[in-house]
């Protein structure tokens, strides 16, 4: 066990490895909905009440690791489009969607945030995580309108909406637990919604932002 972490940089220690021990166990156990506080703590080698002087609850750890994941995202698509110039709509859906599949704990995370996880940390720590995830957000939206041919900012938020949802949702069910996956060996005619999570963010955000370029111009 770690003795009690008293120097800033000590505390800070502590917190970066209760987050590698979350990120650790979610991708073991396959997702966050699996990590407890507790398996955290033990993983990283803390006595069970010492989490509490880092996070306060399990919440306000997994939103540490989504305000991260914005970051995260955000550069990976910076440099994904560093070099990128005049892409089509196409393209641009394209660099979203691998951008996003490299960050699997983001992704898993974005179905969480809304549902548990904003809501229910106090609210300056909400604040936070709203200021940075748009700050993370308005970079994206930038460097999708300055790598593009035709994307409008309103455009491009649309892409990131409908990427967001999309991930959120497709992330869980291409995912299943061993419970479902069983079922869908059993009965194949229902493990279609098993599907493969890249290719299909991919088609799918291509759709919309080929779509709003074609609706935004009849």
């Amino acid at each position: 066990m770690h003795s009690r972490a008293r120097s800033p940089e000590a505390k800070l220690r502590r917190t970066e490895d209760l987050l590698a021990a979350a990120r650790t166990l979610a991708a073991a156990r396959g997702g966050v909905r699996h990590v407890t506080l507790a398996a955290v703590t033990e993983a990283a080698g803390l006595h069970p009440s010492a989490v509490r002087r880092y996070f306060a609850s399990k919440e306000e750890l997994l939103l540490e690791l989504a305000e991260r994941g914005w970051g995260q995202w955000r550069d990976g698509l910076a440099a994904h489009l560093a070099e990128a110039r005049d892409l089509t709509p196409a393209e641009s859906a394209a660099a979203v969607a691998a951008t996003l599949t490299a960050e699997p704990l983001f992704c898993d995370l974005l179905t969480h945030v809304p549902l548990s996880l904003e809501g229910e940390v106090d609210i300056e720590r909400a604040r936070r995580y709203k200021t940075n995830s748009f700050t993370a957000y308005d970079d994206i939206i930038d460097a999708l309108t300055a790598s593009s041919r035709t994307l409008t900012t309103a455009q491009a938020q649309e892409l990131v909406a409908a990427a967001l949802g999309l991930t959120a949702h497709l992330w869980q069910i291409s995912h299943p637990t061993p419970t479902l996956a069983e079922l869908y060996a059993q009965n194949p005619r229902w493990g279609h919604v098993a599907l493969d999570f890249a290719p299909r963010l991919t088609r799918l955000l291509q759709a919309v932002a080929v779509g709003v370029t074609v609706m935004d111009g009849d």
